[in-house]
């Protein structure tokens, strides 16, 4: 999730939290996550505190319009049973979909700039954008529509959650560009990117799968080396910037103020 508000220490508080979803019941206290066994086979995740920052920004009524219309025909609920692919991406012509497609997981897409030219450069992958802030989502919603991108889905709600959806080794590739930093050190637990995430999407990645993560903060980025260099099922680590991870708004800012971003590429090798 692109980042491009202040901190804010009172969003949410770090209480107990317990499993669900058909994964083993845990209860702890504080900011530490959990992992629990599930019955799909892959980890499930909770997090007694939420890894991104609230931000209220309403809608026009116009846009407001568009959100709700477009919302119940192509998003993806964040709670729900496990997804089928030929369920959620259903082949337009009305024939089976191609079980040969991929599909990638797009977390956190902040104003959806690099997810819709993403779409656009590689129409042979299904995508699912996931997205708590209501302008950018309705910016993914209106290039479905309007570009239009068939072959996107957006997730409107926590990433957390809605990894109990997905299947073992259902993804091909995961994006996650700029998440929120939590800069502050008491509040580098909300971090997205720390070993319990990491275990869970690696447990839905294919093999052979990419993970691609970016971040212009420096901790942040030695961070996400570190965990994913912990994972015995991923290779890889810090590369040059990919020309096909398009500049955003957001990143030309960071780097207008001299944070220029590490991009970190992994493979899934068993």
């Amino acid at each position: 999730m692109e980042n491009d508000g202040d901190e804010n220490d009172g969003e949410a508080s770090d209480g107990e939290a317990s499993g669900d979803g058909g994964a083993d019941r845990v209860r702890i206290r504080g900011g530490d996550p959990m992992i629990t066994e599930s019955s799909s086979g892959a980890r499930n995740v909770r997090r007694p505190a939420l890894t991104f920052k609230v931000r209220r920004r309403g809608l026009s009524a116009k846009r407001q319009g568009e959100f709700d219309r477009w919302i119940t025909e192509w998003s993806i609920p964040m709670e729900g049973p496990l997804l089928d692919w030929a369920d959620v991406f259903p082949a337009p012509d009305g024939s089976t979909r191609d079980p040969e497609r991929g599909v990638v997981l797009d977390i956190g897409f902040g104003h959806g700039e690099s997810t819709i030219q993403m779409a656009r450069a590689e129409p042979d992958l299904d995508v699912i954008g996931v997205e708590v802030h209501d302008p950018g989502v309705v910016t993914v919603l209106d290039a479905i529509v309007n570009d239009p991108l068939p072959h996107v889905r957006v997730m409107h709600g926590d990433t957390v959650p809605f990894l109990d959806r997905l299947r073992p080794e259902s993804l091909r590739v995961v994006r996650i560009f700029f998440p929120d930093p939590w800069k502050k050190q008491r509040q580098h637990h909300r971090r997205l990117v720390r070993s319990d995430i990491v275990t869970a999407l690696v447990d839905r990645m294919e093999i052979g799968g990419e993970l691609h993560l970016a971040t212009d903060i420096v901790d942040y980025a030695e961070l996400m080396e570190q965990v994913c260099s912990d994972e015995p099922r991923l290779d890889g680590g810090i590369i040059e910037r990919p020309d096909a991870r398009p500049l955003t708004r957001f990143e030309q800012r960071g780097l207008d103020e001299g944070r220029p971003p590490t991009d970190l590429s992994y493979r899934r090798t068993s």
